[in-house]
């Protein structure tokens, strides 16, 4: 079974797309994590039903929306760019059972626990469930040009969504549901979670002002697509933001953009002195 495992398409996509992460720079010492939510035909291939450890956790999450679903997640304390050499203690699977309790049913063999970012995982899937079933990755990263930015950008974030999109063409078309922003907060806490929770109701990625960002994405490729979309128009802006600028991207452009490409936007990016652009 474990060999099985390890060997499967959702394990190996996970290894090495959080290798490619750590290669970027994103995930310095233990930082950063993922979870994965396994598809039902992934689960009864595996026969994950019929595993159990007995390491059973409580934690302070109604997760009736969750009951009975199976994740993948990354281990409190590891590191992204160890996942290749051992991920059986870099991983874990963990089946959501009653009473807001979750057993870890594979993976994280030195008993180490689930990223100490859970709650804001759980969270961010009992939310993007309600508005896509299709949605089963969550990440959280620490890009290094997004990070900056949030240092000397305004937060407001019809102004911060607009300098992404207008710094690089495809943006609008990647993330048109734009970025909510929070204030620097203390990670891994229940505020830090529901605020992020009540954040991805309305886009797929928030960023954690001078932290990092948590993005959602129906697989691996998309969610990290995110990620590499905004961390690239916020590299552009760092490069440019003490430079004159002869050459933008106007808001009709990016009206243009977003009908041509069938994509949905808010009028209120639009809407005079809302901009708030730094």
């Amino acid at each position: 079974m474990k060999e099985n495992l390890l060997n499967s398409d959702f394990i190996q996509e996970i290894i090495h797309i959080t290798t490619h992460m750590s290669k970027n720079g994103w995930h310095e010492k233990n930082s950063g994590n993922l979870s994965y939510r396994l598809a039902d035909d992934e689960v009864n291939y595996y026969n994950l039903g019929q595993l159990s450890t007995g390491r059973i956790k409580k934690i302070d999450v109604d997760l009736k929306a969750l009951k009975g679903q199976y994740f993948v997640v990354t281990g409190s304390g590891k590191y992204f760019k160890n996942m290749f050499k051992k991920p059986c203690l870099n991983l874990g699977i963990i089946k959501i059972l009653e009473n807001n309790k979750y057993e870890i049913i594979w993976g994280l063999e030195d008993g180490t626990n689930p990223t100490s970012e859970l709650y804001t995982h759980l969270l961010l899937h009992i939310e993007r469930q309600k508005i896509n079933s299709n949605n089963r990755v969550v990440m959280h990263s620490h890009p290094t040009y997004l990070l900056a930015m949030t240092f000397i950008h305004d937060l407001n974030e019809i102004g911060f969504t607009k300098t992404l999109w207008k710094t690089c063409t495809e943006a609008i078309v990647v993330f048109p549901d734009g970025v909510k922003v929070l204030p620097w907060m203390l990670c891994g806490t229940k505020e830090i979670g529901l605020k992020t929770a009540e954040a991805i109701k309305k886009s797929r990625a928030v960023v954690w002002a001078n932290h990092g960002i948590f993005v959602t994405g129906n697989d691996i490729d998309e969610a990290y697509g995110l990620i590499e979309t905004i961390e690239k128009s916020a590299n552009i802006y760092m490069l440019i933001k003490d430079s004159k600028t002869i050459n933008e991207i106007s808001d009709e452009n990016l009206k243009e953009l977003a009908n041509y490409f069938k994509v949905n936007v808010e009028e209120k990016y639009f809407i005079k002195g809302e901009n708030n652009e730094k």
